[in-house]
């Protein structure tokens, strides 16, 4: 392995496993192609900044953002199914003059991607969380097309836009290999039909919607949300033992319901303070079943 490769590891790490690191890149790219050597180089720049940013798998960090995770994909993938919801119910009703039309069907197809990514990565695939930040990209830059040549009341809504909801999708590539969710549906035609199953449900939803059936607006978010938390399932509940945790995995979701017109931000105060709540009893709880004496 080259020299500056090794460097990115903190020194200390660096003179106790260097070796072997080094050793284990020898035996994994021998013979192998280009392909092969980028990736295995990737991982181990990947893993070497984890640990300079304390995220490790042994390390607080790396326990927070693998508790983190799941949630964070869940509400990238409702947040991308309820403005795909939207967007497609809106377009049946309104019938988009023809020059948004291309556009209306990239920012679709960047909901899509975003929405299966989220699914694959809930299902164990390691690559979904990658694709689900692509699509929550692509989706950002189809926004500037629209929004960027308007005049913006207030000129940090844009960036918040756009950069929040990216925040969420980045969160589940922190977590650690080793931490991430175990792989829930074990055969390759599973995966296949419940990641076809995910944009055609909400398709479905945004038709039904165009016709009146769908009163409210929260039932857009809502649906996504539930459906997307019963697939995270029990391992994510299990993950969040502490204040920190609880609170890092309910933001996501504040974030993403408050950019699509869920929530206003008369409501932010009430959900914080429901959130510190609900960490500080999450809290409680946990000292209380582990037999640690809570202090005064």
């Amino acid at each position: 392995m080259s020299l500056p490769l090794l460097r990115l590891y903190p020194a200390r790490f660096r003179r106790e496993f260097g070796d072997e690191i080094a050793e284990a890149y020898r035996e994994a790219t021998e013979g192998a192609d280009r392909r092969t050597r980028f990736r295995e180089a990737a991982d181990i720049a990947a893993h070497a900044f984890r640990l300079r940013l304390g995220a490790g798998s042994a390390q607080p960090g790396g326990r927070l953002f693998a508790a983190v995770s799941p949630y964070a994909l869940a509400a990238t993938a409702s947040y991308a199914a309820f403005n795909l919801i939207s967007t497609v119910s809106d377009w049946q009703i309104s019938h988009n003059p023809d020059f948004l039309v291309p556009l209306t069907y990239a920012t679709s197809g960047s909901y899509v991607v975003a929405l299966v990514g989220a699914v694959l990565a809930l299902c164990g695939r390691a690559s979904g969380a990658l694709w689900s930040l692509v699509g929550m990209i692509a989706n950002a830059l189809c926004v500037l097309v629209v929004v960027l040549p308007a005049d913006l009341p207030v000129p940090w809504q844009l960036p918040a836009f756009l950069l929040l909801p990216l925040v969420s999708a980045v969160l589940p590539l922190a977590c650690p290999p080793d931490l991430r969710p175990p792989r829930r549906i074990l055969s390759t035609a599973g995966v296949v039909a419940l990641v076809l199953w995910a944009p055609l449900a909400v398709f479905l939803f945004a038709l039904l919607d165009s016709k009146g059936i769908g009163l409210f607006l929260h039932w857009r978010y809502g649906v996504p949300v539930l459906a997307a938390l019963a697939l995270a399932g029990r391992y994510a509940l299990s993950g969040l033992r502490t204040a920190p945790q609880v609170a890092l995995a309910a933001l996501p979701f504040m974030i993403t319901s408050f950019f699509g017109g869920v929530v206003d931000g008369d409501s932010i105060p009430s959900i914080l303070l429901l959130i510190a709540i609900t960490a500080f009893g999450v809290r409680q709880w946990r000292r209380r079943n582990s037999g640690t004496p809570t202090p005064t």
